[in-house]
């Protein structure tokens, strides 16, 4: 099992909006990076658990864990004209962008702030606190996802 982090602006799409989707399942529209693409179509399986991560707000941070709940697929959205995400060299036959989906995993008991993550030695080395990085879904190794659960007070009851 791979871990993840899923960045989204939470005035676009919150984890508490997750949470309140039918199912607790949405697909992960948008994403138009090739590095996060291929993330996405290269190595996540349905199963692998990801930290939810509110950016671009007011207090970015961890708000809670996510489990990815499909194989990969073409993202509808690169096909719609006036779509944000449409790309009009993608087709049908030959999609560039893909997608999975993500269902409402768990809360924690905290919400972690970013302020938090880069403070603490153990998360020195995470992508997400790396100078320059900008991408909106990355890998997280499993002790980085385990010592964020503690961070959040979720350490016991979690399968990894």
């Amino acid at each position: 099992m791979n871990h993840w982090l899923f960045k989204s602006e939470p005035d676009t799409f919150s984890f508490d909006d997750l949470k309140n989707r039918p199912r607790r399942t949405e697909p992960w529209t948008g994403v138009r990076n090739y590095q996060a693409r291929n993330f996405m179509r290269d190595l996540m399986r349905p199963g692998d658990l990801a930290l939810f991560y509110h950016s671009s707000c007011p207090q970015p941070g961890v708000a809670g864990i996510v489990r990815v709940a499909s194989e990969p697929y073409a993202d509808p959205t690169q096909f719609v004209p006036g779509d944000d995400y449409f790309d009009p060299k993608s087709t049908l036959e030959k999609p560039i962008w893909i997608l999975v989906d993500v269902t409402w995993e768990r809360d924690l008991a905290r919400f972690i702030p970013l302020d938090t993550l880069r403070t603490d030695p153990a998360l020195a080395g995470m992508r997400l606190l790396q100078r320059g990085n900008r991408l909106s879904i990355t890998p997280v190794t499993e002790a980085e996802f385990r010592h964020i659960l503690s961070l959040g007070g979720a350490a016991g009851g979690m399968p990894l």
